[in-house]
């Protein structure tokens, strides 16, 4: 099946902490990052998850916030350090790859976020993402 989705991140499931409607899932990435999502308790049965399952963590550029460095003092769990290696900018919009450990990511900001940040390729980022943002998919 193929996505428009651009961020597709491999890992295993670690955990799942169940709920009555929504479920936490923390999935180990093939770079060695940890990640949160926060998915349906239906999907999780539906998907049959369970530590040791295979995964593709699943983000939409549009979610991917960009920092210039550690952020402290926030809710979004999965914050991935990283080097930007290309900028592309539109009218309105930029998008931003950043290289992370065993992958990369792609934002989509605003044009004046990327003047107001300074980045550039070679510009390191944190990229940000909160634990709703994250869809998963059988690998």
């Amino acid at each position: 099946m193929s996505l428009s989705i651009r961020n597709q991140l491999p890992g295993t499931v670690t955990s799942v902490t169940p709920g009555e409607v929504m479920a936490t899932v923390k999935v180990r990435l093939d770079g060695g990052q940890d990640l949160t999502a926060a998915i349906t308790a239906e999907a999780v049965e539906d998907l049959g998850l369970a530590a040791g399952s295979t995964v593709r963590a699943l983000v939409k550029s549009t979610e991917v916030s960009l920092a210039t460095g550690p952020v402290d003092g926030v809710s979004i769990r999965n914050q991935f350090p990283g080097t930007v290696t290309e900028v592309s900018t539109g009218g309105a919009m930029a998008r931003v790859k950043v290289e992370v450990p065993g992958g990369e990511l792609t934002s989509a900001i605003t044009k004046d976020a990327v003047a107001e940040l300074g980045l550039a390729a070679g510009s390191a980022v944190v990229a940000l993402i909160k634990s709703t943002e994250v869809s998963l998919s059988n690998a």
